[in-house]
């Protein structure tokens, strides 16, 4: 990559050519790496491009024997995850590997498109990185030791690599189908058979990007296990808590398919569920029974998970309870004061 700030005289033959589409070309033959027309009008909109000592906007039609002046690399700096002290519920680590137990409402790791404000700010890479100070760098700078995901709103436990050898090893496990993985979730209802398994094929929502369906064309196949573990009648509706288990790990599979059975997870408006629970009853509510409960997460926790030591082979095996917050949603709803006729 060239020095910066770099002047480039644009030819008469550049005449018509508009200036984005002529920076791009021309930084990326001037570095031998591709440079899009889209980081171009990142800079232009910045003020780090000068046309005859002037600022000039993106759709600018060249003349011909300009002088343009970039004074920024066409490249951003990459983002970098940096270590953050945020407390973890570390259940096991030893050199290759550890199991943790994330909290909902922490993401797992910062977003490609992170600006650098927010690119460390509360993940669980920032809180890896911090206690354990060396992860494996096979997922890049914002992924370090992430073999693979749990949803912002999903609790739970996960496991993280070490070094690059354990994360291939462990990648390949999950490929394999060979990491098994078990949840429990709360759903609205009461699905119809008492266990079953969804095959429905996983896409993203044609309209809407935020959301997965198994109504596209082209999706990725996905099966997921599910069996009710206990069936609830509450003043707020029929529930059922469901063990699941699922041999792919499609993003928001749980989720998705189980609203796709017409049963959202409780508190998953993205898919279908109400954002809190209401009375069902228009009669007056007995003494201590509050009108709504909100939901302020899903209820989804990854509470079992079973692997191959990457290293060792030992079959490794770990458990983790319902969190507090859900575990206190169950009593609620299985003690709440029934109505009287």
């Amino acid at each position: 990559m060239p020095d910066f700030p770099l002047t480039i005289n644009a030819p008469l033959e550049a005449a018509g050519q508009r200036l984005d589409q002529f920076l791009a070309a021309q930084l990326s033959e001037a570095g031998g790496i591709e440079v899009s027309r889209a980081r171009v009008q990142q800079l232009i909109e910045k003020g780090a491009v000068l046309i005859n000592d002037s600022a000039a906007k993106a759709s600018l039609r060249l003349k011909g024997d300009e002088q343009i002046v970039v004074t920024g690399p066409p490249h951003a700096p990459p983002l970098r995850a940096i270590a953050e002290d945020i407390a973890l519920d570390i259940v096991y680590e030893d050199d290759d590997l550890a199991i943790v137990n994330k909290p909902a409402g922490m993401m797992v790791h910062p977003g490609a498109g992170a600006t650098d404000s927010a690119r460390n700010h509360g993940t669980l890479v920032n809180a890896l990185l911090h206690h354990f100070k060396k992860l494996s760098a096979v997922g890049g700078d914002l992924r370090p030791g992430i073999v693979h995901r749990l949803d912002r709103a999903t609790s739970g436990l996960m496991v993280v690599a070490k070094n690059d050898e354990s994360h291939r090893r462990l990648a390949k496990q999950f490929s394999a189908r060979e990491v098994h993985k078990t949840y429990l979730a709360l759903v609205q209802g009461w699905p119809k058979k008492d266990s079953g398994t969804i095959r429905s094929a996983i896409s993203r929502h044609s309209q809407k990007r935020t959301r997965m369906t198994t109504r596209g064309f082209g999706g990725r196949d996905a099966v997921t296990h599910y069996k009710i573990v206990r069936k609830i009648d509450s003043p707020y509706g029929k529930f059922a808590l469901v063990e699941v288990k699922i041999e792919t790990g499609r993003t928001h599979q749980i989720r998705v398919h189980m609203s796709s059975l017409g049963h959202p997870v409780v508190g998953d408006a993205l898919y279908g569920a109400p954002s809190e629970l209401r009375s069902q009853s228009n009669k007056k509510r007995p003494a201590g029974m509050p009108a709504t409960i909100a939901m302020e997460r899903n209820f989804l926790h990854s509470a079992a998970l079973e692997l191959t030591h990457p290293r060792t082979k030992e079959a490794l095996k770990f458990s983790r309870p319902l969190p507090k917050e859900l575990a206190d949603l169950m009593d609620s709803l299985e003690n709440a004061p029934q109505q009287r006729s």
